[in-house]
């Protein structure tokens, strides 16, 4: 990565860099994500929407206890009401997370490839770590939207560090809900956060601290990149993708990279912490 791209990602809050993946990689982290499929449970699944609201509480603390584990999420259209599943196992998770980088071999070998290290040393990252992955399916017809939303919200420090890496293992189209940037966004600051909830009484874990802002529609710039591309994104830019309205899934590999050197504090509010035997994993240490 020369300046030139760092430019790119200091001016737009993103970089698209094509080809990141060969075809061979692209197949693998393809086939471990259909795999985790066939692995997940068959019973008390859990709905992940970041439309609704109304998850229940055993719901949120799956969610909030998996930064150690690999836990599975299904699609809302995809569970009837007694829990079954009413679709085809195979497009009825919306994602599986938060530490395949960790408990999985394929997920893990990218995540610490040379390749990440190099654009991490790239963006001045001193003591980098991995804080969360996640496998997202974007399946066809039941893809959730994901709401537009800084990546900040959820994964805050202090001075704000979170970086995403965003890996398309399908073409990602306008049909089957692409990624979409408001470019420059990452300069205005956190708009807003979700926290756990200080109201130990409440039901509710997790709030936010303020209302959603509303982005206008045509401030958003669509990426439409083919299999193989790395998108790496900035924790404050404004990003979002729209339904799966294809009949192709549209299947992402994804994690965050924050800073741990001693001046930069990540959030004890964050939904996400390290239980304290397992601190997030350092993808390395700049020495001077």
């Amino acid at each position: 990565m020369h300046s030139k791209l760092l430019d790119e990602f200091n001016e737009n809050g993103y970089l698209v860099i094509e080809d990141f993946l060969t075809p061979a990689e692209v197949d693998t982290l393809y086939q471990a994500g259909r795999a985790l499929c066939m692995e997940a449970p068959q019973t008390n699944r859990k709905i992940f929407s970041t439309l609704k609201a109304e998850n229940g509480h055993s719901k949120e603390l799956y969610f909030l206890e998996s930064g150690d584990k690999v836990r599975y999420f299904f699609e809302t259209g995809a569970v009837g009401d007694e829990g079954e599943l009413v679709v085809d196992p195979m497009i009825a998770l919306n994602k599986v997370g938060h530490a395949l980088h960790v408990e999985h071999p394929t997920f893990n070998s990218l995540t610490f490839s040379n390749r990440v290290r190099e654009i991490c040393w790239q963006l001045n990252f001193n003591r980098p770590a991995v804080c969360q992955s996640m496998y997202i399916y974007k399946n066809p017809g039941i893809g959730g939207e994901v709401i537009p939303h800084q990546d900040s919200w959820f994964l805050h420090t202090d001075p704000n560090s979170a970086v995403g890496f965003w890996f398309a293992l399908e073409d990602c189209t306008l049909q089957n809900g692409c990624l979409q940037f408001i470019k420059g966004s990452h300069k205005s600051g956190v708009h807003r956060r979700y926290l756990r909830n200080p109201d130990k009484e409440s039901s509710e874990l997790m709030v936010y601290d303020r209302a959603a802002p509303v982005y206008p529609q045509s401030s958003f710039t669509p990426l439409q990149v083919s299999k193989g591309t790395c998108i790496v994104i900035h924790g404050n830019v404004v990003h979002k993708s729209e339904p799966n309205r294809s009949a192709k899934s549209r299947h992402a590999y994804t994690f965050h990279v924050i800073e741990t050197e001693n001046n930069v504090k990540y959030s004890e509010e964050n939904w996400l912490q390290a239980p304290q035997d397992k601190p997030f994993p350092v993808l390395f240490e700049r020495k001077d």
